[in-house]
């Protein structure tokens, strides 16, 4: 019985060991198996042995630890005196790069005062030169090369401030900058030969300014000395129309000194006020042919009365006209006479200034009134034979202080006056 009960025994068969996982209402059963026991103490137990085996390599071994510390402090220290060393030489170049900079800066400076005062003439120029122009004075073709030098120079001076680059397939735009830099050259010392090379063509362009305005003052004395002479030689005495002369007073103060710039643009500006003064004074007198191309048919002086047969003084001179063509006025003035005149017929008689008048008679037609004013090439009535005359012509006169003068001395300054005045 007792080994029935024995086997029994030996026979039963090894509880199971579970493990419960529980979430909320969801049960889980894990089934231990004894070599997942077996595997997980094998797997720990490795774990520690190889964490006491590298503690103990560590505690053994404290010398490697403080070999590496102390390499790494080497290290740090070198590089630490490679970042000061690098700084003081950025520092070195950075100031010198600075310095070279205000070096730039300075000169570029002075080069633009210089080229805005340049700007500044060349406006006052534009202007005294349009004046110039209108009255006929010219001047030589303009030289383009300083001007153009001035402008590559600008470019340079921009590149070496680092705004632009001059474009190396135009080396020829920079010429005056040869021999070519040094790679060795600093940023000053270019500034300086830059510099040097620019004020010389800013100068010989101030130079140029001078000369254009030196050449024109020149130019318009000569003309108007000519038409001045042209004038005289007709023997009337000849009084420029002057500007009227507001009052004026104050204490006397020395002059301001100007530069030799300002002091060729006054020159400049009165010889054109001269020019202008003489040329209104010539369009304004009688210098113009009253008849271009027509025949004279009876000249000033003495000659054979047409209708009394003896000698007589002719104050004027016979134009061949035919009726109703018109008759233009040979200088600017004030009509004095607009109305028959016995042996004259129909006459206009105008008034001139400087004590000259001119008359037109024998007219078919007056076209203008006592009082009115007229301009040079003014048609002032019509050509016919009115009055003591033979046939349609222009009987024409000019006189001074009253007295009767020879037209043909005006005809013939008129001629040489017309390339100066037109």
């Amino acid at each position: 019985m007792s080994k029935h009960q024995e086997s029994r025994v030996f026979g039963k068969r090894a509880e199971q060991h579970f493990l419960i996982l529980a979430s909320g209402e969801r049960v889980r059963h894990m089934t231990i198996r004894p070599w997942m026991t077996g595997l997980t103490f094998a797997f720990v137990g490795l774990l520690s042995l190889g964490y006491l085996a590298a503690t103990a390599y560590l505690v053994l071994r404290d010398d490697l630890i403080g070999a590496t510390m102390a390499r790494q402090a080497r290290m740090q220290y070198e590089y630490e005196d490679r970042i000061a060393a690098l700084r003081a030489q950025v520092d070195r170049v950075t100031s010198r790069q600075m310095l070279d900079q205000q070096v730039v800066e300075q000169k570029v400076e002075k080069l633009l005062e210089q080229q805005n005062a340049l700007s500044s003439r060349n406006g006052k120029i534009g202007t005294i030169l349009g004046r110039a122009a209108a009255s006929g004075i010219t001047e030589q073709a303009e030289p383009q090369q300083s001007a153009q030098a001035t402008g590559d120079g600008l470019k340079a001076i921009d590149a070496l401030m680092g705004k632009t680059e001059p474009s190396a397939a135009q080396p020829s735009e920079l010429a005056y900058a040869e021999p070519a830099p040094s790679p060795r050259e600093s940023a000053g010392d270019r500034a300086d030969r830059l510099f040097s090379t620019m004020t010389l063509s800013l100068k010989s362009i101030e130079q140029e300014q001078m000369d254009r305005l030196q050449n024109l003052a020149s130019g318009a004395e000569s003309t108007a000395s000519k038409i001045e002479d042209i004038m005289s030689g007709t023997g009337v005495q000849i009084n420029r129309e002057e500007p009227s002369a507001d009052a004026e007073g104050g204490p006397y103060v020395e002059p301001l000194k100007g530069s030799d710039f300002d002091l060729s643009l006054q020159r400049l500006d009165e010889a054109l006020d001269r020019l202008e003064s003489v040329r209104a004074t010539a369009t304004r007198l009688p210098f113009t042919n009253p008849a271009p191309g027509r025949p004279i048919t009876s000249t000033f002086g003495n000659r054979t009365d047409p209708f009394l047969g003896k000698l007589a003084m002719h104050t004027g001179i016979d134009f061949r006209f035919e009726t109703g063509e018109p008759v233009r006025a040979t200088g600017s003035g004030k009509v004095i006479n607009a109305s028959a005149a016995g042996g004259y017929g129909n006459m206009v008689e105008i008034d001139h200034g400087n004590g000259i008048t001119t008359r037109y008679g024998h007219l078919s037609k007056i076209s203008v009134s006592v009082g009115d004013k007229v301009s040079l090439g003014d048609m002032i009535g019509r050509a016919g034979s009115t009055g003591r005359s033979t046939g349609p012509h222009l009987h024409y006169e000019v006189r001074y202080m009253g007295e009767a003068e020879n037209p043909m001395r005006f005809l013939k300054a008129a001629a040489k006056l017309e390339t100066l005045i037109r």
